[in-house]
C-alpha cells in the first residue's frame, strides 16, 4: 500500500510546477561557487564548495523543505481531496508517511544534484587537487538528515493549514534568520533552520560542526516530536 500512495504522490509532484524547483537551488549554487572563485590556501574544492553553501545550506534547501511539504499536500486542500482519499481503503498513517517519504525524496535529489553541481564546478574550473569524496559526500548525506525536523514539522503545518501559501510563508520568515542565527555559537547550534548549514559545514580537520547535543536534541528529538505530533494531528483531522 505505502508504495502505491508514494508513486501516486510523486505523479503528483512531477506534474506540478513544484518539480522544476529541484534544480533552482543546485543550480545557482553552482554558478555562484564558478564565478566566486578564491583561494584559501586548501583543497581546491573546498571553495567553490563554501560559496555554494552559502546559497544552497543556509536560504534555500531550508525553503524547499516547507514547499515540498507544503505541494504534497495542495491537492489535497483543494476540491475536497482529503474526503476523496480518505474514503478510499488506505490508512491514515500510511497517507501521511508516503507523503513525507516523497519529500524527503525530494530534498534527496536536490542534495544530489548539489553534489552534482559541485563536481562540474570543479572539472569546468580545471582542478587538480584530489576530490575529497567520502568528507562530500558525508557533509551531503549530514544536510538530508539535518532536513528531518524542517520535513515533519512543516509536513504537520500544511496539513493543518489549508492554504498553501501560509506554511511557505512561515518557513520563509523562520528561514531568513539562517544568515545571522547560523553563525552564532550560541543560538545557531539550537536552530532547526541553521542544522542543514551546519550539517554541510567542513570543520578544521574535517570535524563536524555537530555535537552530540545538537544531533540528538534538535536534529533526532525535533524529528521525533514533530513526526508523532503531525501523524497524531492527521489520524484525528476532520475532513
Amino acid at each position: 500500500m505505502l508504495p502505491s500512495l508514494m508513486y501516486t504522490e510523486w505523479l503528483k509532484l512531477k506534474k506540478s510546477n513544484v518539480f522544476p524547483l529541484v534544480w533552482i537551488s543546485p543550480l545557482l549554487a553552482a554558478v555562484t561557487g564558478y564565478f566566486t572563485m578564491f583561494d584559501s590556501g586548501a583543497n581546491q574544492w573546498f571553495d567553490p564548495y563554501f560559496q555554494m553553501l552559502l546559497i544552497h545550506a543556509v536560504l534555500f534547501l531550508p525553503m524547499m523543505a516547507g514547499i515540498f511539504s507544503a505541494s504534497v499536500c495542495r491537492y489535497e486542500h483543494q476540491n475536497g481531496g482529503w474526503k476523496q482519499l480518505l474514503a478510499l481503503p488506505v490508512k491514515r498513517s500510511s497517507v501521511y508517511l508516503s507523503k513525507f517519504f516523497i519529500v524527503m525524496l525530494f530534498i534527496a535529489i536536490t542534495q544530489l544534484l548539489f553534489f552534482i553541481g559541485l563536481l562540474c564546478v570543479g572539472m569546468l574550473q580545471g582542478f587538480t587537487d584530489p576530490f575529497p569524496w567520502g568528507m562530500m559526500l558525508t557533509r551531503v548525506f549530514m544536510g538530508w538528515i539535518a532536513c528531518l525536523p524542517l520535513v515533519t514539522l512543516q509536513l504537520w503545518a500544511s496539513t493543518a493549514w489549508a492554504s498553501f501559501a501560509a506554511p511557505v510563508a512561515l518557513n520563509v520568515i523562520l528561514t531568513l534568520p539562517n544568515i545571522l542565527v547560523s553563525n552564532s555559537e550560541k543560538f545557531g547550534p539550537w536552530y532547526p533552520w541553521s542544522q542543514p548549514f551546519l550539517g554541510m559545514l567542513l570543520g578544521e580537520e574535517g570535524d563536524f560542526f555537530y555535537s552530540t547535543q545538537t544531533l540528538v536534541f534538535v536534529i533526532i528529538g525535533g524529528f521525533i516530536i514533530f513526526s508523532i505530533g503531525g501523524l497524531l494531528y492527521f489520524k484525528q483531522k476532520a475532513v
